[in-house]
C-alpha cells in the first residue's frame, strides 16, 4: 500500500512552469509531499552558450515561483538515474514524475531511468505537456506520420485542446530538504563571457513574464498575419524562448488565443497554425530523428555543399560581415539579443546554404550557440527546410534573394539602420552594441568601413542552381 507521506520527486527539465503542467498537478493532488528537482545532467550541460545562459536565468526564476507556492528547488549533477537513486535514498520518495522529451537523447535517458527505477519498485511516470497533441496520436488516414505540414495542420484543427490547468497557490513541501547544490557554483553563463551583459536587457525570464509577453501580444495579434514578416515591426509573439524552456505552457498559449478568437479578434488562426508548425517539428523529430544530424531526405546526401565551418565566407557570416546588410543585420541582432526575427532567419539561411553552398548543419550549430530561444526540433527542421533537404514541397531553387527580402520587409531601412552601426553618421545603441556583444579577438570596430559581399548575389544564386541541376542529373 502507498504511504500518503513518501515523497514524489517532481523532475522538471524543460517545463519549469507552475501552470499547465499535467506532472505537477498530479503530483500535487495525490497530497504527498512534493520534491522538485532539476538535474544538471550531460544533455543539460552540452548545451550551447546562449541557451544554457538562459538555462540559468529560468531556473533562478522557476525557483522564486516555487518559493511562492510554499516550495523550493533542489539542484543536482550528474547521471539523471544515480542523483535520482541517490535522492530516493534521502528522502524515502516512492515516486517519480516528470514531463516528456521528444529528442532521441532524451528519450533514451528517459527510458533507461524509468526501467531501472520500476526494478527498484519506484512509481516512475512521465507525462505529457511540452505539446499540444503527443506525437503518437496524429497521423494520416494510412495510420503514418505527416511528412507535409499542411495536411496535418488540417487533421488537428478541429481537435479539442485539454484545457490548461492552473498553478497550485501551494505545492506541499517535504518535513525535511535535501541537500542542494549552488546554481552560482555551475556557472552557466560562463560560456557568454561578456556578451550576457549585453544581452541580458533583453531577456524577461520566468512564468510571469511569459504570461505578460502572451498578453502583450493578444492586444496586436490582429495585425499578426500582415506584420509577422516585417522585420521593422513588432509582429511576432516574442515567446519562442518560453516555449522552448517551458515557462509557459503550449496549452495555455492555445486557449488563449482560442479565447480572443471567439471575441472576433483576427489574426488568431495565422498564429494558431505557426504553434502547430511548431508541434510538426516536434512530430518530424520523435518519428524521424535523423532530423537533428542528418539530411532528412536521403538523396541531398551527395549535394556538394561545403562543410568546412572555418571558410573565409562562413566566417564573415558568423560574424554577420558578409557585405549583405539584411544577412548580417539578423546575425547581429541575435548577438545584441539573444533572438533573430525569423524572417531574418530564414534570409541568413537561405544565404549561407545557397549562396555560400555551406552545408545546413553548421547553421545549425551556430544558432544553437547564440540564441537563447534555441529548441532542438524548431532549429533542425527550420535549417533543413530552407536548404532543401527538409520536409518541404518546394524545391531547392527556392532561394531567397536579401536584397529583394529587404525591400520586402523593411522598405525603409528601419531594421538595418537598427543592427548595421558602419556607414551612419550617428549609429543607434542597437547597432553599437552589437561590437561590444561579440568577441574582442573578431577586432572589430564601428568606425570599420562596411565590407563588400563575400559573394556576389547574382553568381551565387547561379552557382547554387547549377549545383543543384548537376545532382538531379548525376
Amino acid at each position: 500500500m502507498e504511504n500518503k507521506q513518501s515523497p514524489i520527486i517532481m523532475w522538471f527539465r524543460r517545463d519549469l512552469r507552475l501552470s499547465d503542467h499535467p506532472a505537477l498537478s498530479a503530483a500535487v493532488r495525490s497530497g504527498r509531499p512534493v520534491i522538485p528537482l532539476f538535474i544538471l545532467d550531460d544533455l543539460a550541460a552540452a548545451l550551447g552558450a546562449a541557451p544554457k545562459w538562459r538555462l540559468g536565468l529560468g531556473l533562478v526564476a522557476f525557483a522564486q515561483s516555487l518559493r511562492m507556492a510554499s516550495n523550493r528547488l533542489i539542484l543536482r549533477r550528474g547521471d539523471p538515474l544515480s542523483v535520482l537513486q541517490d535522492l530516493i535514498v534521502e528522502t524515502g520518495a516512492t515516486s517519480v514524475y516528470w514531463s516528456r522529451a521528444y529528442d532521441p537523447d532524451a528519450i533514451a535517458r528517459d527510458t533507461r531511468i524509468k526501467s531501472a527505477l520500476t526494478k527498484q519498485g519506484v512509481e516512475a511516470r512521465s507525462f505529457a505537456g511540452h505539446l499540444l497533441f503527443e506525437p503518437w496520436t496524429v497521423a494520416t488516414k494510412a495510420g503514418q506520420p505527416f511528412r507535409v505540414f499542411t495536411p496535418m495542420w488540417r487533421a488537428v484543427q478541429g481537435r479539442e485542446v485539454a484545457a490548461p490547468e492552473a498553478a497550485p497557490s501551494v505545492v506541499p513541501a517535504p518535513q525535511k530538504w535535501p541537500a542542494t547544490e549552488n546554481l552560482e557554483a555551475w556557472e552557466l553563463g560562463r560560456s557568454m563571457n561578456r556578451g550576457a551583459a549585453v544581452v541580458a536587457p533583453y531577456v524577461r525570464s520566468g512564468e510571469p513574464s511569459a504570461f505578460e509577453v502572451l498578453h502583450g501580444f493578444l492586444d496586436r495579434i490582429s495585425n499578426y498575419s500582415e506584420e509577422r514578416n516585417r522585420l521593422d515591426t513588432d509582429g511576432t509573439s516574442d515567446l519562442s524562448e518560453y516555449l522552448s524552456l517551458g515557462e509557459i505552457g503550449p496549452r495555455s498559449v492555445w486557449h488563449a488565443v482560442q479565447r480572443a478568437a471567439m471575441t472576433g479578434t483576427q489574426g488568431t488562426d495565422a498564429f494558431l497554425r505557426q504553434l502547430v508548425w511548431r508541434e510538426f517539428a516536434y512530430h518530424l523529430m520523435f518519428h524521424t530523428p535523423h532530423l537533428l544530424t542528418e539530411n532528412w531526405k536521403k538523396e541531398w546526401d551527395a549535394f556538394p555543399w561545403n562543410k568546412d565551418a572555418s571558410q573565409p565566407e562562413v566566417v564573415a557570416w558568423q560574424q554577420g560581415r558578409t557585405g549583405v546588410p539584411a544577412v548580417d543585420a539578423g546575425l547581429r541582432q541575435m548577438y545584441v539579443t539573444g533572438r533573430m526575427h525569423n524572417r531574418a532567419r530564414m534570409i541568413a539561411a537561405s544565404y549561407l546554404t545557397k549562396h555560400l553552398m555551406t552545408h545546413w548543419k553548421i547553421g545549425m550549430s551556430w544558432f544553437a550557440d547564440c540564441l537563447i530561444d534555441w529548441d532542438p526540433a524548431a532549429n533542425a527542421m527550420g535549417w533543413q527546410w530552407v536548404a532543401g533537404s527538409g520536409p518541404d514541397a518546394s524545391p531547392f531553387f527556392r532561394i531567397f534573394n536579401p536584397q529583394t527580402q529587404q525591400e520586402k520587409f523593411d522598405p525603409e531601412g528601419a531594421y538595418l539602420k537598427r543592427w548595421i552601426a558602419e556607414g551612419q553618421a550617428t549609429p543607434s545603441a542597437t547597432a553599437l552594441a552589437y561590437f561590444e556583444a561579440v568577441p574582442r579577438s573578431w577586432a572589430l570596430d564601428p568606425a570599420s568601413t562596411y565590407p563588400e559581399p563575400v559573394v556576389d548575389l547574382t553568381s551565387g544564386r547561379a552557382r547554387a542552381l547549377a549545383a543543384y541541376e548537376s545532382r538531379k542529373s548525376g
